[in-house]
Parts: C-alpha cells; sequence; structure tokens
C-alpha cells in the first residue's frame, strides 16, 4: 500500500543500539492476569486514520471490556524503531507498536517486544503460513499480530503486450525471452528496469527463490545473503542487465514516472500497492494496465515474494499485555475493524479474509479494466514464501543500494555485489556482538 511502499529499513542508529543477546523469548503476558478495572494503553502507529479505526474499538469492544486504546501518531521505519528502543531502554515504551515485518527481529533482540502466543495463538488460522511465519521469527513464540501485506505480483501494459505480440510471462526464463523479443521490435523500449533504489523489491524477489537471508543456530546468527537462491536471483538480472535486454534506471524518479506514463517501459514487477504508485507516476495510462502472478522459477511453482508491510506487536514495558494483544488480535481479525483499515489506513490486510470483503469487492480505479483483480491478488497473497529477517536489515540494505547501483551503472558482477552485501553484513553482526556461525 502507499505508506509501506519504501519504508524497508532500519537505521544505523538501531545498530549501534543492538546489544549481544541473540534472538530470545521475551517477556511473560501473564503479569496484568489479575488486573480489573478499567485499563488504559497507548498505540504507537504511523497508519492514516489510525484513530478512527481505534475509536472503534473504544466505543465497542473496548468499551465492554474496559480497554480504552489512546494512538499516538509516529514517524514510519527506522525512525519508529530507534524511538521505540530508546523509549525501551528507559521503561517507557508504549503498550502496542505498529512494526514492520523485518524490524521484528531488532526489536525482539532488544527484548522490546513480549511473547503474545498464549493470547493471540489462535489467530494463527487467519493468516498465510508464510505471513503468520514473519511474527514468529521461526519459534513457538508470537510476537506480533500481522496487519497489512506486500504480496508481489507482475504488473504488464495490456495494451502494448497486445501490440507488440509478447505473451504474459509464467517464468523467469519466459520473462528474459520477453524482454530480448521486445528489444527487437522495439529497440527503444524497455520491458522494465532494475532498480538498486529500494531494496525491499531484491529482497522480495529472493524470499521468492527460496532465500533465507538470516537465520539462528542455537545462541548464534548465520548469514545467508549470498545462498544459491539469491545468486541465482543476482545473476538472472544481472545478466539482463549486462546484455541491455532491460533497463537500469533507478525507480521512483521523474525519468521512471515518464516511461511509465509514455510507454517507454511497459512492465513493472512490484506489490499490491501498486495500483497507488501508478496512479500518481503514469496518470495518462489509467484502465491500461493488468496484473498477473510474478514468473515462477520452475513451472509448476507458485509462490510469491513479500514487498513491505506491517504487524502490530506489545511490548515488554506495558503493564497490560493480556489487554494490549487482545486490542492487536481484534485491530487484525475483526472484520469491522478490517474494514475500517482499509477505508481510513489503505492497507491491504494480512487476514485471508479481509482480502475479499469490504472495500476489496471491487477493483482499485487505476484498474476497472481487471474486476478480478482482489480476487487474484487473495490467490497470490496466500502463496507468500516464507522469509528471515535478522536483527541488522539496515546495514544489508544499504549495503545492496551502494554495491547493485554501481554494479547495475557499471553492468558489472552481480555477484559479487551479492558477496559484498554477505560481507558487510556479517562484519557488521560481529561487530555489534552476535555470534556469527560460519
Amino acid at each position: 500500500m502507499p505508506y509501506t511502499k519504501r519504508r524497508r529499513l532500519v537505521s544505523s542508529a538501531v545498530a549501534v543500539a543492538l546489544g549481544a543477546t541473540a534472538l530470545a523469548a521475551c517477556g511473560s503476558s501473564s503479569d496484568d492476569e489479575a488486573q480489573s478495572g478499567p485499563v488504559s494503553l497507548t498505540y504507537w502507529t504511523w497508519a492514516p486514520g489510525m484513530d478512527k479505526v481505534v475509536d472503534l474499538w473504544n466505543k465497542g469492544p473496548g468499551k465492554k471490556e474496559q480497554i480504552t486504546v489512546t494512538v499516538k501518531k509516529q514517524a514510519s521505519g527506522d525512525t519508529l524503531v530507534t524511538k521505540i528502543l530508546t523509549a525501551h531502554k528507559a521503561g517507557k515504551a508504549p503498550d502496542l507498536v505498529q512494526a514492520e515485518y523485518q524490524a521484528l527481529p531488532t526489536l525482539v533482540s532488544n527484548d522490546a517486544l513480549a511473547d503474545i502466543s498464549g493470547e493471540v495463538g489462535d489467530a494463527k488460522e487467519k493468516f498465510a503460513d508464510g505471513v503468520w511465519q514473519q511474527t514468529t521469527l521461526g519459534t513457538d513464540a508470537v510476537y506480533a499480530v500481522p496487519q497489512d501485506i506486500g504480496p508481489m505480483m507482475f504488473y504488464y501494459r495490456e495494451d502494448l503486450f497486445k501490440k507488440y505480440g509478447l505473451k504474459v510471462p509464467a517464468t523467469w526464463d519466459e520473462f528474459a525471452e520477453t524482454a530480448r523479443a521486445l528489444k527487437k521490435k522495439a529497440p527503444d523500449t524497455d520491458l522494465t528496469t532494475f532498480s538498486a533504489n529500494d531494496s525491499g523489491l531484491f529482497a522480495g524477489l529472493a524470499q521468492q527463490a527460496g532465500a533465507k537471508w538470516w537465520t539462528t543456530s542455537g545462541d548464534k546468527w548465520k548469514v545467508g545473503i549470498n545462498d544459491a537462491a539469491t545468486q541465482k536471483v543476482a545473476e538472472f538480472w544481472g545478466d539482463l542487465v549486462k546484455e541491455g535486454a532491460i533497463d537500469d534506471q533507478p525507480m521512483y524518479t521523474p525519468a521512471w514516472n515518464k516511461a511509465l506514463n509514455t510507454g517507454k517501459q511497459i512492465a513493472w514487477v512490484s506489490a499490491v500497492w501498486a495500483p497507488g504508485t501508478l496512479t500518481t507516476a503514469a496518470p495518462d495510462t489509467k484502465g491500461k494496465w493488468a496484473m498477473a502472478p510474478l514468473p515462477q522459477w520452475s513451472d509448476g511453482e507458485n509462490r510469491t515474494g513479500s514487498w513491505g508491510g506491517s504487524s502490530t506487536a506489545v511490548t515488554t514495558d506495558s503493564e497490560h499485555k493480556d489487554a494490549a494483544a487482545k486490542f492487536a488480535a481484534w485491530l487484525n481479525t475483526d472484520g469491522d475493524a478490517l474494514s475500517a483499515l482499509a477505508k481510513e489506513s489503505g492497507i491491504y490486510p494480512a487476514s485471508t479474509s479481509a482480502q475479499l470483503s469490504g472495500a476489496f469487492t471491487s477493483p482499485p480505479e487505476y484498474f476497472s479494466n481487471q474486476p478480478d483483480f482482489y480476487r487474484k491478488a487473495a490467490e497470490i497473497a496466500e502463496t507468500t514464501a516464507p522469509s528471515a529477517w535478522g536483527p541488522n536489515v539496515n546495514v544489508a540494505y544499504t549495503t545492496f543500494k551502494d554495491a547493485f547501483g554501481a554494479a547495475a551503472k557499471n553492468k558489472s558482477d552481480f555477484t559479487a555485489a551479492l558477496d559484498t552485501m554477505q560481507e558487510e553484513t556479517v562484519a557488521d553482526l560481529e561487530k555489534q556482538g552476535f555470534e556469527v556461525a560460519q
């Protein structure tokens, strides 16, 4: 969705704040089991319109439960994570926080998030396995309830594919052949671009291929950024850039917008929030695009990566963890709450049941030509591959931008850039005091 598009980073200030603690379970949420009487909770979030959504709770279930939630609007991404860690160090973190999935390991490793598996564990069935897994970090603990997601898909100019006699690629091999075929028919036109200015895109593509960049072995972190799956992705895109089959210009620039709007670039590998971006970037092409699943690495495969998304977590500083967990579950599983989140906050819900109801019964206005847009999106979301995040995503992402940005510009080896990502990420973990398995 629009507000999750580029919020993928954890700041260097967060990395400095990390201790040497490996991934560990956080405090029990039984602290307030004996709590009686009114409870007041504070919720830090960046989502627009969240106060209106929370009003539904305060006037309904919250009133009955005597649990009142107050929204405190915050900046997003790295700024919010840094602020949470600073507040937690002083023992003054809010009861609830909105946290992007890739930020969860940083918060958990700093003992800032509570294990709420005892309170929300039964909500698992409401989410795709690959989505729910992001809040468990591969353990039996549950550190948050999924809120919104960004399943990846393939967007293409339906009219221009027809004009140039192109078929929607079902595999990445077909994608490469489509790019080459287009170049032969229209040398000044590109199928798409490889962009190094948003690390989340590459991370999602690696996720689809089966990559797990961070995992744990006992009390040690293992970094696999240059694993076989990611090498395959890097080589694929690097080869296309080297041969000139696709462009190598960054996304979100005036030049990129113009290429989309004029038909110089006729496809985009993106996520479910793409209609909002295309509305601004390519207004003259409304109704000319279509969406399809991502190409697969092999015939018969059916999975996608994720680009963006966030969750609702309960902090270890909260004196009312049970009450906070109850609200977090309601916010992300209740039908009325999810409808309000879609309307007021513009999110694409993580809850599978909400993906075909309310605001998602009709296609985005930009895609009025594709009535089944959200039905297809829901089917794709169910195939989200598991991800594996670590406590220094910021370092990996920053190194990606630098190393892959240079490689794309120079048309040099993408796998060498991948090795640089691996080396810098491992070095940073060791510098911060984490034990790293080789």
